[in-house]
């Protein structure tokens, strides 16, 4: 227990403890004005379907994120792209100064996850199918997901390559991008594509890398617009039927306000993005990791990277 005079109460995993929920609303509902509660955890909690009273209207939600440009410029800490592209963002292996400390801590860290954590869930009982689904997209990062696809290789149903990765989601090792669906003359593909909260999981060329690290910037961005400032902001990536796509789109209410694209080198604007701009008149940004001199092209921002990303919302 705890004296009624204590101001933070911080309550770590609970919802590994039986009727966790009817214990915290019970916590909240009889807890002096001055307490606050801090609940933590490692997965989110909305997943576990355990019986008990709602919480609604008793919590603000909080994402914490791994590490990112724009939080080292922050405490003025000179931490270079290469390093978030070679470690990710996760303290431990982003502080550590040997690269093979960081790999151990990294396995050990996902087979961990993979064989202790994934046992919270229900009817999670083929462990060697979800790690095998957990490689399979570690070499699909960018690209759109075929539930179909991961099904042949996996050899196990669409519907459970589905469950299995909505259980990745839950415990923060992925995270999807879907298309956005409104707005934009043509369909659009239904498909979302895969990204990695620990940019050191991603097995890719270097483009799918960096790719990886803006995601998790962006999306970074768009959670603190939502959980900091209560906006209704998401992240979403556009891409027709013809295949015309832009990595990253920024939507606002319903709206997009902005289209990104990642690349490596400074070479011409992307057509797609140009296209997108061109016809929605979208505020439109490449952004560069390897570029020499920003500058605007007919409408369009050429950024480099880390800057762009260090001035991100935290």
């Amino acid at each position: 227990g705890w004296l009624p005079s204590t101001e933070l109460i911080i309550l770590d995993e609970i919802h590994k403890m039986k009727e966790w929920k009817n214990y915290l609303k019970g916590l909240y509902d009889t807890k002096p004005k001055h307490q606050k509660i801090l609940v933590t955890g490692s997965a989110r909690l909305e997943i576990f379907k355990e019986v008990g009273d709602s919480l609604a209207g008793r919590y603000y939600l909080h994402r914490l994120f791994p590490l990112s440009p724009a939080e080292c410029s922050q405490v003025g800490a000179p931490f270079t792209l290469a390093r978030f592209l070679e470690r990710g963002g996760f303290p431990e292996p982003f502080l550590e100064k040997a690269l093979v400390e960081a790999n151990r801590w990294r396995k050990q860290y996902i087979d961990s996850l993979l064989h202790i954590d994934v046992l919270d869930f229900e009817n999670i009982q083929n462990v060697r199918a979800i790690r095998l689904i957990f490689e399979l997209l570690r070499r699909r990062v960018g690209s759109p997901v075929s539930y179909s696809s991961l099904a042949r290789d996996a050899e196990i149903s669409p519907h459970t390559v589905k469950k299995y990765i909505r259980v990745l989601e839950a415990l923060y090792i992925v995270f999807l991008i879907p298309p956005f669906s409104k707005n934009i003359g043509r369909s659009l593909l239904k498909e979302p594509k895969v990204y990695f909260f620990d940019q050191g999981l991603v097995e890719g060329d270097e483009g799918a890398c960096f790719e990886n690290l803006v995601a998790t910037s962006l999306l970074k961005h768009v959670h603190a617009q939502v959980d900091q400032l209560g906006e209704d902001a998401h992240l979403r990536y556009l891409r027709t039927k013809d295949h015309a796509e832009v990595d990253f789109a920024l939507v606002k209410k319903g709206k997009l306000t902005q289209v990104i694209e990642a690349k490596l080198k400074d070479k011409e604007i992307s057509p797609h993005l140009r296209m997108f701009h061109e016809k929605y008149q979208l505020p439109a940004i490449q952004l560069v990791k390897n570029l020499r001199q920003e500058r605007m092209d007919q409408g369009i921002e050429v950024r480099k990277a880390l800057g762009f990303l260090s001035s991100l919302l935290l």
